[in-house]
């Protein structure tokens, strides 16, 4: 008699596709198991009408899913890694993170203009202060729309709210396979990426061998570092989804670079820091930058943030 493993996801489109593909993963590496997918809606997911920065973002899309894994309810949860908060519910860990897709962001415009060639005064529709810092920055002139929902819901606002773009980030938008109506993928220099985006995360109990065991499975080695360096920066940094914060982490031979921007609400501030190190001393290399950031000026930053001045 097979084993049956119970898999905790949202019950977005794009969660689905995601946990469908961990799924499929560890079914073709472990034929005598079964899989059950329960989905469940989080409190992000129910709160549509206000702006993500002002509900908190302590767990807005895992809270759920981690409950019913303490409870052992499920066995498993699947989660975008952007999601999951820097500190984790006692006994809970990442048993896996998947291999990265673009971690950039995707600009998509009414007629397939580029950032660059979008109308003085272009609305743009994004729900981050991340992506609204950073491209602030580049062109004061943008106005920018607070845009909420899933990606199905986003992509309608584009037409029935008559903004010039919406920006979403590129992994999603490729999972769903709308990859063709990507009129440019952001560069780094301009923008930056949340902490983790692209990658999927895995999270399970700590003490459930069996599953902890399993999950090696899905993982890949060199996307664990470059976002154990993200997460480690974010968490001494104490940012979220209120304060504006960039970062990209990426391995190349062995070698980590990890470059991240800490910026004012209006764009009117960029702080930039870069670091490097080997593969294995990510967490540290994350703190490193972090520190960098804050003694350039971020720490004053983010107490402006904080205090809402």
């Amino acid at each position: 008699m097979k084993r049956k493993i119970t898999v905790g996801s949202r019950d977005s489109a794009l969660a689905l596709w995601q946990t469908r593909w961990v799924v499929e993963q560890l079914e073709k590496q472990n034929p005598e198991v079964t899989f059950e997918i329960i989905t469940m809606k989080t409190k992000g997911d129910k709160m549509l009408d206000v702006a993500l920065a002002k509900i908190g973002d302590k767990g807005l899309f895992t809270k759920e899913l981690e409950v019913a894994m303490q409870r052992r309810e499920i066995d498993f949860a699947v989660h975008s890694l952007k999601d999951l908060p820097t500190v984790l519910p006692e006994g809970l860990t990442i048993g896996a993170v998947c291999k990265r897709d673009n971690p950039g962001d995707a600009l998509i415009s009414k007629d397939g203009r580029k950032l660059e060639e979008l109308p003085r005064g272009a609305r743009i529709g994004t729900s981050s202060l991340r992506r609204c810092a950073q491209l602030l920055n580049y062109r004061p002139d943008f106005q920018l729309e607070s845009l909420r929902g899933n990606l199905n819901t986003r992509m309608k606002k584009l037409v029935s709210e008559r903004l010039d773009a919406i920006i979403l980030a590129a992994a999603g938008i490729t999972r769903m396979g709308w990859e063709d109506m990507i009129a440019e993928i952001i560069p780094f220099d301009i923008c930056l990426p949340a902490v983790g985006q692209g990658a999927i995360a895995v999270e399970c109990r700590e003490d459930d061998q069996d599953i902890v065991e399993l999950l090696k499975g899905v993982e890949h080695p060199a996307t664990r570092a470059a976002t154990n360096a993200e997460r480690a920066l974010l968490r001494r940094l104490e940012g979220g989804c209120q304060i504006p914060i960039g970062a990209f982490g990426e391995v190349v031979k062995e070698k980590l670079t990890l470059t991240a921007i800490v910026a004012t609400l209006d764009g009117s501030q960029v702080i930039r820091a870069q670091g490097e190190a080997a593969a294995d001393q990510a967490i540290q290399l994350g703190i490193e930058v972090a520190e960098k950031l804050l003694d350039m000026g971020g720490k004053k930053i983010l107490q402006q943030v904080r205090s809402g001045e």
